[in-house]
This record gives C-alpha cells, sequence and structure tokens, in this order.
C-alpha cells in the first residue's frame, strides 16, 4: 500500500489510466526479458523476472501478499545464485578434484567472456565449464574416463541450474499475465 502511495505521488502528474498501462508494460517486458536471461548468458534472468513481478503487484487491483512478493524474491535470489554454483556442485558430485571444480569455474568465465565476443553464446556457455572441469582434471593429472565424467557433472550442474532459472521465470510469467487477464 506505500508502495503504491509512493509510485501514485511520483507519477502524480501523469494521468491515472497512463500510468497503469505504463506499469502494466513495463512488468510485461520485465518478465520477458526475465525468460530470455533464464536461457541466454549474461542476462540476469531472475532479478528481472523478479522486477516484473513486483512492478505489476503495484497495479490497482492486484493485490499479492507481502509474504508472497519475499518468498518470490527469496527463491529468485537462490536461483540466480544457483545457477553460478550448481556446475561447480556437478564436478564435485560427478567426482572432479578442486582442479576440475577451479576448471569448470574458469571456463564458466571464459565462456561468459566468449559471448561477449562471439555470437554463439549458448555453445560457449556450455561448453565453457565443460573443457574447463576436463582441463582441470588433466592438469590434476585424472585419467581421461574419469576426467570426462568430472566434465560431464559441469554440464549437468548447469543444465540444472539453467532449469532452476527458467521455472522461475515461467512461474512469475502465469502470475503476471494472470494478474492482467483478471484486471482486464
Amino acid at each position: 500500500m506505500v508502495a503504491r502511495l509512493l509510485l501514485f505521488y511520483y507519477f502524480r502528474s501523469l494521468n491515472h489510466v497512463v500510468m497503469f498501462y505504463f506499469l502494466m508494460v513495463l512488468g510485461i517486458m520485465l518478465v520477458l526479458v526475465g525468460l530470455v536471461g533464464a536461457v541466454v548468458p549474461g542476462i540476469a534472468g531472475p532479478p528481472f523476472s523478479y522486477a516484473g513481478l513486483l512492478i505489476v503487484s503495484l497495479l490497482e487491483g492486484v493485490d499479492h501478499s507481502a509474504w508472497f512478493l519475499v518468498i518470490m524474491g527469496v527463491i529468485g535470489v537462490i536461483a540466480f545464485l544457483l545457477d553460478y554454483f550448481v556446475p561447480i556442485w556437478g564436478t564435485k558430485k560427478f567426482g572432479g578434484t578442486k582442479q576440475g571444480m577451479w576448471g569448470s569455474t574458469i571456463g564458466l568465465v571464459a565462456g561468459l567472456l566468449l559471448t561477449t565476443f562471439f555470437n554463439f553464446a549458448f555453445i560457449a556457455i556450455l561448453a565453457g565449464p565443460f573443457f574447463g572441469a576436463y582441463i582441470g582434471e588433466r592438469i590434476a593429472k585424472t585419467p581421461n574416463k574419469a576426467a570426462w565424467k568430472a566434465a560431464a557433472g559441469s554440464l549437468v550442474g548447469f543444465l540444472i541450474g539453467t532449469s532452476v532459472k527458467l521455472v522461475y521465470a515461467i512461474v512469475c510469467l502465469v502470475y503476471v499475465v494472470r494478474d492482467l487477464i483478471l484486471l482486464i
């Protein structure tokens, strides 16, 4: 309620209807960017999805409890952080060493850097942790078969992290669409 009052005060010079549609479009755009960011590296999907949900919840007629918004925010932070830590966990779970985990991390960073300079973003973000873990394992003198297994763990971890972000983005999108349908 306080947030709505502050928002109305800020936009008081605008017509109420104009502000309503502005917030509606902004919320939809943010949730869609969050959905894209769930699968495209370099775009922080969960924060955008949550921002869109939060903006739409400020509209008159949408009544999300404060607890719902806090819980969705916490889940969004967890989804965001999991995306960075699950590939390392996957490497370890599949028998990787510290060098493999470091290789996975360095590979992830290298993949992110490659996405900045080249137009094969998703391949680089998948291949970076995978080959980074493999190279790290080989540096640790791990046998070839075990090194590939640790690299596969890194890939599985990355796919799990991406899946969590995608599910979160879809849940936010469903809530936003549902809220907007109920308003219209």
